[in-house]
């Protein structure tokens, strides 16, 4: 049985937690991060976000071939908490737990992925000497963006209509019963649009 790899990661966030929950859940961020778009994150964002029960595929080029990877939302809790968990795609098992938790100057954000790639003596090999590494540098930089996001007036281009919809939310029980219901309520499976070639 092929050893299991983890990786931890943290990174503190100067903004609300809310805000920092609901860019980790964005698609267009996600894809974004992962065609290494930074300078141009906004462009094409369209405020889609992910929630409990939903499934997201995308494809990526790793090693000269395309993996497609779909990840299901296996659990949520606003805005506190949420796992994704591969159901296909080229690992042979992979989850990933993201942590958010309020703090007095801000939201410290927290990463732990779990995964096993198979393959025997060479699958073993391949993790140690290139996927460990590539995968942590994907999360550093998708954890960078959401954090130069969260910090900027950039997140608007993403969140404007979950968080500063025509009616402000109301205060108490009520935003957070709506919150909920916009998060817990579909079974979606959600396929990751290509970005233009460059």
């Amino acid at each position: 049985m092929a050893a299991m790899e983890i990786i931890r990661l943290g990174t503190w966030i100067d903004a609300p937690v809310e805000r920092c929950f609901l860019l980790s859940l964005s698609v267009d961020l996600h894809v974004a991060t992962a065609h290494s778009t930074r300078d141009n994150a906004g462009a094409g964002a369209t405020e889609r976000t992910i929630g409990e029960g939903d499934t997201l595929t995308f494809k990526g080029r790793h090693f000269g071939i395309r993996w497609p990877h779909t990840s299901l939302i296996e659990k949520l809790r606003p805005h506190s908490y949420y796992r994704d968990v591969m159901i296909a795609g080229p690992f042979q098992h992979f989850e990933h737990d993201h942590h958010f938790a309020p703090m007095d100057d801000g939201t410290r954000m927290r990463d732990e992925v779990r995964f096993t790639a198979g393959g025997g003596l060479l699958g073993r090999l391949t993790t140690r000497m290139f996927l460990r590494k590539q995968l942590k540098a994907f999360l550093m930089e998708r954890n960078a963006m959401i954090k130069r996001l969260a910090e900027s007036e950039d997140w608007h281009k993403y969140l404007e209509r979950r968080i500063e919809g025509p009616a402000p939310l109301a205060k108490g029980d009520a935003a957070k019963e709506r919150s909920e219901n916009v998060l817990l309520g579909g079974t979606r499976p959600i396929v990751a649009p290509r970005p233009p070639a460059s």
